[in-house]
């Protein structure tokens, strides 16, 4: 009695590579090399260049014109300012004024440090006036043949021709001032039949600086305070 072979099974074959088979530890290596082969890809692209930034206003138009050229005004000589252009103190009488017809507005005066000022305001002009100066206060009332006494020692008549405060004039027409260096007392003597009075009681003879300014129209008798 023969004894029964057992079947012996066949050897096993590796995978063939021509048949597209793989081994196990190959697929890391390929996806190490697919991830190599990107970041080359990548890095050998185009570059692109990040866009300029836009300056504001850059299409408005607005901003084009206020960067255009501009152009400047020519210089402007600024107005002489009151008091610096003023002719010297004249021991003497004055006179002036233009011819025509004014109302008188209002008077004041000021005290400064080298001088007092009397001021009388017209509405247009300043017409014909003199500025005398007289040895006592003392000043005849228009027509009437009266007088009337002021403050100080001496006096100055300020008469303005072709000239009515009747329905114009507004404030005081008598000022006394006594504290003042030299002006004491300013009050109107006359307004009558176009003649305009202003007597100036002082407290002694003094040199004076009259003149006139516009806008408004003003006649101006500045008294010089002595020298102490």
């Amino acid at each position: 009695m023969r004894p029964t072979r057992l079947p012996v099974p066949p050897p096993r074959r590796a995978p063939d590579h021509h048949l597209g088979g793989a081994r196990p530890y190959h697929w890391p290596v390929r996806i190490a090399l697919a991830l190599a082969l990107l970041s080359i890809t990548a890095a050998c692209g185009p570059q692109f260049a990040p866009s300029a930034a836009v300056s504001p206003g850059a299409n408005d138009p607005s901003a084009a014109s206020a960067s255009g050229p501009r152009i400047s005004q020519p210089p402007v000589t600024p107005p002489t300012p009151p008091g610096t252009d003023l002719p010297a103190f004249a021991c003497a009488d004055a006179s002036g004024g233009k011819t025509g017809v004014a109302n008188a507005i209002t008077a004041r005066v000021g005290e400064q440090l080298t001088y007092d000022r009397f001021v009388l305001q017209f509405d247009s002009i300043v017409p014909t006036y003199s500025v005398k100066r007289q040895p006592k206060p003392v000043f005849p009332q228009g027509a009437s043949g009266q007088t009337v006494s002021l403050a100080g020692t001496a006096g100055i008549l300020v008469s303005v021709h072709s000239a009515t405060g009747a329905t114009t004039f507004t404030g005081d027409r008598d000022i006394l001032h006594t504290e003042y260096k030299v002006l004491k007392e300013a009050r109107q003597t006359q307004d009558f039949e176009g003649y305009v009075s202003w007597g100036l009681g002082i407290s002694q003879p003094v040199c004076m600086r009259v003149f006139t300014l516009d806008n408004p129209a003003r006649l101006i008798v500045d008294l010089q305070v002595p020298a102490s």
